[in-house]
């Protein structure tokens, strides 16, 4: 994990605890959720409830304690009385709320009934997949006294927790299965309540059940039947104690891998290495095959992250190119200095209004100005080499800015909000084609998701699993799922930065798992946000003058366009709040472009 994305999450988490509306996760179905999971419990056990608490305020203390998922979330049921807490079903849901109003709808005696309203700003299934959402909810509590005491006698079946609390009890982990290519590692994230010296269990386990559902025809899991788990995990000095905690590394053996090739062996390595060091769970890594060294290379000292980097995302999305720019209608590269040089046919024009390079600098696609009379149409999509010439491959009144697989064989865009293409281009006879791209699962009717169309912007990840999308001035996530016929379709849209209060006009990959994003307005116009819809986090505004245009991300920076110039987010040499710092030489009506 990039020090960039670790400062991030650590950020983010205390962001959770400011900002409203902000996540939530899916419907949880599963038998076993991770409320059940039993950590070790404190000698003394969880703590009561206050003696003399009023029935309000009772709940409120309720609400806070249901983040302990501990002993089939013990702390909580403590606050019941013995009927209610025999008939709680606490693995049906779980939903993450603020803003709670405890409202009082009758009380008499040793009798009472409350209703809480609330806001539910996220729903977390049992495997730890957490959903971001933006609805209202209302419950009826029961509530009577037990030995002068209130507590809640009805309520129904699921966790509801405070966010606040859940950011206390509850941290981000990811999980990394293999991208379709077998050459780096996809992000899975996962919301965990465990004890640290059950946290490498946890894990481990979480990668044996596999991805999430909409990831599963996707991603490979070197970790799946026939490979499992084989005997208990330990210190790597096979010491059975306090497993990942502290130092002494980890030893994990696994049956079945002895079958596998050496390829698959370094893949399941960097899927179990990747996942447990992003938890800060410390190597040495000793990683054995049915009893047998996975790799005899590492059979003396273990696996280390190094071992394996190849494989991570800030590896393989790394920009090798530099910067470039859209500025007066053409392509430049921009240096250190401000010094700008136009590649080729792209720079030689000035009629472009959007630019997509290939990760590898060798090919770029150009959305130009056509120049022709209605009703013609008045744009045009061409592809070409970084320095040679290019060639038109598809028009329409309007066409999004383009973005390029990781392997650099497809150009992605939307032609008139609604038609997403891919101009696939043959490297050894220089011709593209033109594939449409299924988009009927993203506009196909999905519980509790509304996805309208236009689809102003569409961006790649860098592993090629995921897409960004913004329809209709909101922000989705997509899964590219590759078909039998050679073809790609986008399914599985997830609504992520759900509370904006305004519409988003540009977004861009940050990394694997988080997006940058620029939204109409000057409140907050340039934020991020984790792939899942958690963590939303809104960037600096210093020296910005908004209404920001446009966002261009990689792992290592960050630009914007703003009402005046294309600017960069710089640390601040104090060691104080970063800051956005004019890239010089470009001028009001540049953008910036990074290879993606």
């Amino acid at each position: 994990m990039s020090p960039r994305r670790s400062a991030l999450g650590a950020a983010a988490i205390a962001a959770l605890l400011m900002l409203s509306g902000c996540a939530s996760l899916p419907e949880s179905s599963a038998p076993q959720a991770l409320g059940t999971i039993n950590r070790e419990p404190a000698n003394d056990g969880p703590p009561p409830p206050i003696a003399g608490r009023d029935p309000d305020l009772l709940l409120r203390d309720f609400l806070q304690a249901t983040a302990d998922p501990t002993n089939r979330h013990l702390a909580a049921r403590q606050y019941m009385t013995p009927s209610a807490s025999a008939q709680w079903d606490d693995t049906a849901s779980t939903t993450i709320v603020e803003k709670t109003d405890t409202l009082r709808e009758s009380r008499a005696g040793d009798k009472a009934t409350y209703v809480i309203r609330t806001h539910k700003v996220g729903e977390l299934s049992p495997d730890g997949a957490y959903r971001a959402s933006d609805l209202p909810l209302e419950n009826k509590i029961e509530m009577s006294k037990v030995d002068g005491e209130w507590r809640i006698d009805q309520l129904p079946d699921g966790v509801i927790m405070d966010h606040s609390a859940f950011a206390k009890s509850y941290r981000r982990y990811v999980l990394y299965f293999i991208d379709p290519s077998g050459t780096t590692v996809v992000p899975d994230l996962r919301w965990i309540s465990v004890a640290k010296n059950q946290l490498t269990q946890r894990l481990m386990t979480l990668l044996t059940e596999g991805s999430q559902p909409a990831l599963a025809a996707v991603v490979r899991n070197e970790l799946a039947p026939p490979v499992a788990l084989r005997g208990p995990i330990t210190k790597a000095g096979s010491d059975p104690g306090e497993v990942g905690v502290g130092l002494g590394g980890v030893r994990i053996d696994f049956a079945g891998a002895a079958n596998l090739s050496p390829r698959d062996r370094e893949l399941l390595a960097g899927q179990v290495v990747l996942t447990l060091a992003g938890a800060d769970i410390l190597g040495p890594y000793m990683l054995f095959a049915d009893g047998k060294p996975l790799d005899d290379r590492f059979a003396a000292n273990g696996w280390s992250v190094a071992d394996v980097d190849h494989l991570s995302v800030a590896a393989h999305t790394r920009n090798r190119i530099g910067l470039h720019a859209l500025r007066n209608g053409s392509l430049v590269q921009v240096a250190a200095d401000g010094m700008v040089t136009p590649p080729g046919y792209f720079g030689a024009v000035n009629n472009l209004q959007s630019v997509g390079l290939s990760p590898d600098g060798q090919l770029v696609a150009a959305v130009a100005d056509a120049g022709r009379p209605p009703p013609e149409p008045p744009r045009t999509l061409m592809v070409g080499s970084y320095g040679g010439n290019a060639f038109p491959v598809a028009e329409g009144t309007t066409i999004s800015r383009p973005s390029w697989n990781a392997d650099g064989s497809a150009a992605w865009a939307v032609i008139d909000g609604e038609r997403v293409i891919r101009a696939v281009n043959d490297r050894t006879t220089g011709t593209v084609s033109v594939q449409n791209v299924d988009i009927s699962a993203l506009t196909s009717a999905i519980p509790g998701l509304t996805f309208r169309l236009p689809i102003t912007e569409l961006r790649i990840s860098g592993t090629g699993v995921r897409a960004a999308l913004i329809a209709d001035g909101k922000v989705y996530v997509a899964v590219v799922v590759p078909q039998p016929n050679g073809k790609y379709a986008l399914t599985s849209p997830v609504p992520l930065a759900v509370g904006l209060s305004t519409a988003a006009v540009s977004v861009d990959w940050l990394g694997a798992d988080t997006l940058l994003i620029a939204r109409a307005g000057d409140v907050d116009p340039v934020s991020t946000v984790s792939v899942d819809g958690s963590q939303p986090l809104p960037q600096t505004s210093q020296n910005l003058t908004p209404p920001v245009r446009l966002v261009s991300a990689s792992p290592e920076h960050q630009y914007v366009a703003d009402l005046r110039a294309v600017l960069e987010l710089t640390s601040n040499p104090g060691g104080g709040e970063p800051y956005w710092r004019e890239v010089p030489g470009l001028g009001a009506n540049a953008n910036p472009v990074l290879p993606g």
